[in-house]
């Protein structure tokens, strides 16, 4: 049955409950953007360091005390023109020399007792200094994001399958209540692979409360509040990035950061206690048949809203009477999965096309943060300017899309999108790097609306019974492109033009395949594979009503009927549940008949009224 029409308004809309639960369904992804982005410190190579000086490295009995300290590091650590002392080798002496100048043979070897940083940006200490991840081991630090971002596809996949199966609200606490855990086992991790193998379990869980919260916040609304609802979630996001800074200053080693991030997580547990604070959506009990969680579900919604629901024969009372009929008392709940995918045409076609989007718009951020770090090596630089068009991004997808339309803005994102990408792959060289700036900052604004717009779109076309699975594929999509840019920094960023090369071309690709999706502005979410596949491509080239010549004799529209089978299941519903009542509201009052003769005769007067007829006839 229709959602939107028949169920929606009559639970109360967009009420005030709704509203309740769409706001503490925003405070998930602050909670999700927090962990997310202080990898960013955990992970930030210090902009300065060196080895430790060796004094064994040095001819025996050399007396170190009447050296200063720079003095020191100029005999011990090499010097590498344009960048500083060497950041991975010592000077080693003959054991026998007494001579320390430059004439003697000096034998370079690799760092032996460490190294020394200088500060970083936020913190003092993190993965990088915790266990020395630098020179010979810097590979590991490419790996460390590469296994994170593993985590979130693992956990998109099999977490968007679970919410299609167990629902919204029981996905989002079992990820919520995991997530804490492995958020707290991180800060205690004693070496590097324990470190990785706990942030890739915790980003597993992470994923899946992003997701859940997402979906479910979606489906709690109408289609005139989806886009708002959806992007205020957004600012959520920036703004915790905003303030992890702030945080990393405050807390200076990466395990106090770690607590202080799994905080909100921890907090966010409390939604189990209280289940009014993050329900399960009316939208996906219907849709997967559970006739009497639904059931309660609409009165809990209707009553919390303010919209009584009578016992009589009101409209509260004829929706419930109506999702009786539809769906018989012996109906058994039905979970799909997005195997089911093999079985439809469209659904699967717009899932891969979002997830072709989504892949260029996080892939493709690589080249241009790249251009910004070459701009400025200040790290708070590239991570402000990556906030602002974060947020621009939103406030042009707000608004522009409840105006053109989701497709043409798509669209729009993804022709800028390349156009900057080429325009800085052919004549970067040729340019001035106040113009490489420019179209790496524009670049980057319109990538991150395609990300965001194409993940919104997505949540909007998929249907309710398999919505998390396909967001989920999507998301995973998304989160393979994000892990691209350390697969470049794991070979020292020996494929970054051909990374470039690719993405270019593939946003170039996504303009045509855009123009194959449809159009979902002011429609209702569709629930049954049935809707989702009903949701085709508008015509490129719609025709006008004008053109069209309506003829008198050959009209088509269908005869109206006296019969209606929704207002005759209504009725038979609302019949039986009347007379199943023990005390009936009126009395039945029996008619009498009059009661003829034994013998058959009729009376004299009706006998001899139609023959006189006749005979006048």
């Amino acid at each position: 049955m229709d959602y939107d029409a028949k169920v929606f308004p009559y639970s109360g809309g967009y009420g005030r409950y709704n509203r309740m639960v769409v706001a503490f369904s925003w405070f998930p992804s602050f909670a999700v953007m927090c962990n997310l982005f202080s990898d960013v410190f955990y992970t930030a190579i210090p902009d300065a360091y060196h080895c430790k000086p060796d004094p064994r490295l040095l001819p025996s009995g050399f007396p170190l005390a009447n050296l200063s300290k720079l003095l020191y590091l100029n005999l011990t650590v090499p010097w590498v023109n344009g960048t500083g002392l060497s950041h991975c080798e010592l000077y080693k002496y003959p054991a026998n020399s007494s001579d320390l100048s430059q004439r003697v043979p000096r034998e370079k070897v690799s760092c032996t007792q460490g190294w020394e940083y200088a500060r970083m940006s936020g913190l003092q200490s993190n993965f990088v200094t915790e266990w020395n991840l630098v020179c010979g081991d810097y590979w590991k630090v490419p790996l460390q994001h590469i296994c994170f971002m593993t985590g979130w596809i693992v956990g998109y996949i099999f977490i968007g399958s679970l919410c299609d199966w167990l629902g919204r609200r029981r996905g989002f606490l079992l990820s919520v209540s995991l997530s804490s855990v492995f958020g707290m086992a991180v800060c205690l991790s004693n070496s590097a692979v324990v470190f990785l193998l706990l942030r890739l379990t915790q980003g597993v869980m992470l994923a899946g409360v992003f997701l859940s919260s997402y979906i479910a916040r979606l489906e709690l609304c109408d289609a005139p509040h989806r886009l708002m609802v959806a992007m205020v979630g957004g600012f959520f996001g920036i703004f915790a990035e905003v303030l992890l800074p702030g945080v990393a200053a405050l807390c200076r080693d990466w395990p106090i950061l770690q607590a202080v991030t799994t905080l909100p997580l921890l907090l966010l547990v409390s939604y189990w206690c209280c289940a009014s604070l993050f329900p399960e959506p009316p939208r996906w009990l219907l849709a997967t048949a559970q006739m009497a969680q639904a059931k309660r579900s609409i009165r809990e919604f209707s009553a919390r809203n303010g919209v009584c629901l009578p016992d009589e024969l009101f409209p509260g009372e004829m929706l419930l009477s109506e999702i009786d009929s539809v769906f018989n008392e012996d109906c058994q709940p039905r979970y799909y999965s997005v195997l089911e995918l093999r079985q439809t045409r469209v659904i699967w076609k717009n899932c891969l096309i979002l997830s072709f989007t989504l892949l260029i718009g996080t892939g493709i951020q690589y080249c241009f943060t790249r251009n910004l770090h070459m701009s400025s090596s200040n790290f708070y630089f590239s991570y402000f300017v990556r906030i602002t068009t974060g947020t621009l991004a939103c406030i042009f997808i707000c608004s522009t899309v409840n105006h053109f339309g989701r497709r043409s803005m798509l669209l729009l994102s993804a022709i800028v999108t390349g156009l900057a990408s080429l325009l800085l792959l052919a004549l970067a060289q040729y340019l001035q790097g106040g113009l490489v700036l420019v179209l790496s900052i524009v670049g980057l604004l319109f990538s991150q609306a395609l990300a965001m717009l194409s993940i919104f779109f997505a949540c909007e076309v998929m249907p309710t019974v398999v919505r998390g699975g396909c967001l989920g594929l999507v998301l995973a999509a998304g989160c393979v492109g994000m892990a691209a840019s350390s697969l470049m920094e794991l070979q020292n960023n020996s494929g970054y033009f051909l990374h470039h090369v690719i993405f270019a071309s593939f946003a170039v690709l996504s303009v045509l395949c855009i123009m194959l999706l449809p159009e979902s502005k002011r429609k209702p979410l569709p629930d049954s594979l049935k809707d989702g596949e009903s949701r085709r491509r508008p015509p490129l080239f719609p025709s006008s009503q004008a053109d069209r010549v309506d003829l008198p004799l050959l009209n088509s529209r269908p005869l109206s009927s006296e019969y209606n089978p929704d207002n005759y299941s209504r009725l038979v519903c609302a019949t039986r549940k009347m007379l199943s009542k023990d005390r009936l509201p009126y009395r039945i009052a029996v008619p009498t008949q009059q009661r003829l003769p034994s013998d058959g005769s009729e009376a004299p007067g009706q006998a001899s009224q139609p023959l006189r007829e006749a005979s006048e006839h």
